[in-house]
């Protein structure tokens, strides 16, 4: 693992697996840092490159003052980027993390080669929801938000049979700067990459989790309309997490797309 000062502030990342492979860049989503992962990195460490970060206002990153723009993001894994010498790379991203690599590819085309875009949308909620979540966590912290948040990573059935892990994933969350937890929410209300969508002219997989309760399977469908080419897969039995809920489905999705795109 590693920091590194970009854009002014300290990146928490960590670079392994196969130095000479093509790169693979992982993005997390809100309240949440690389450590969601874990279960899928291994399944390309032999193979890529492999790339985690925190981005700014989560985990061990800094957490520079509030509000974020998704542009901020996008600065700042372009900085990583060029800190770390990778001119081109394959991206996943998660929620706000798909939404970053959406940016990414229409900014900087020539660096992307392909796209995972896993439960996220080209527009995620309405500017009321995030006002009220921004309120909430300006008020009060994550604390109170947090079984609420959880209720929609993850399915009934994995809350019910995996108590321990959703406490620690709970832990997470909570533990997330509140600023920059709301900073990112204010990234996301501000965020509207729908005219921009035709644009992304590289191979594109669009994931959803059937029972996803915050980037329902059409949001996520409609996004992947919007991409030229983009293909659509649905993980049954997942969440908004579908790394840490079903992370060998979303590991050999990933894998199958990678392949279709040239890079395996």
């Amino acid at each position: 693992m590693a920091f590194t000062r970009v854009n002014r502030i300290v990146l928490h990342h960590q670079v392994l697996g196969r130095a000479d492979g093509p790169t693979l860049v992982f993005i997390n989503s809100l309240g949440s840092d690389f450590r969601i992962w874990q279960e899928v990195v291994p399944d390309f460490a032999d193979r890529f490159r492999v790339v985690l970060y925190d981005k700014r206002g989560h985990g061990l990153s800094d957490a520079p003052a509030a509000p974020y723009t998704i542009d901020d993001h996008t600065d700042d894994l372009i900085a990583l980027l060029d800190h770390l010498k990778i001119d081109k790379a394959a991206f996943v991203g998660l929620s706000v993390g798909g939404m970053i690599a959406q940016r990414l590819a229409v900014r900087s085309p020539k660096r992307v080669q392909a796209l995972a875009l896993c439960c996220t949308a080209a527009k995620i909620g309405t500017p009321d929801l995030w006002a009220e979540r921004i309120a909430g966590v300006e008020n009060s912290g994550i604390e109170p938000l947090a079984d609420n948040v959880l209720q929609r990573w993850f399915t009934p059935l994995f809350r019910e049979t995996h108590p321990d892990e959703v406490a620690g994933w709970r832990n997470m969350l909570v533990r997330t700067p509140a600023h920059g937890y709301a900073g990112t929410c204010a990234a996301i209300r501000d965020a509207d990459l729908r005219s921009d969508a035709g644009r992304i002219g590289v191979p594109t997989l669009c994931v959803a989790g059937d029972q996803d309760g915050s980037t329902p399977a059409d949001v996520v469908k409609g996004t992947a309309d919007l991409i030229p080419g983009a293909g659509f897969a649905l993980i049954e039995g997942a969440g908004h997490i579908p790394c840490v809920e079903k992370p060998s489905v979303l590991s050999a999705l990933i894998n199958r797309h990678l392949q279709e795109a040239g890079l395996v």
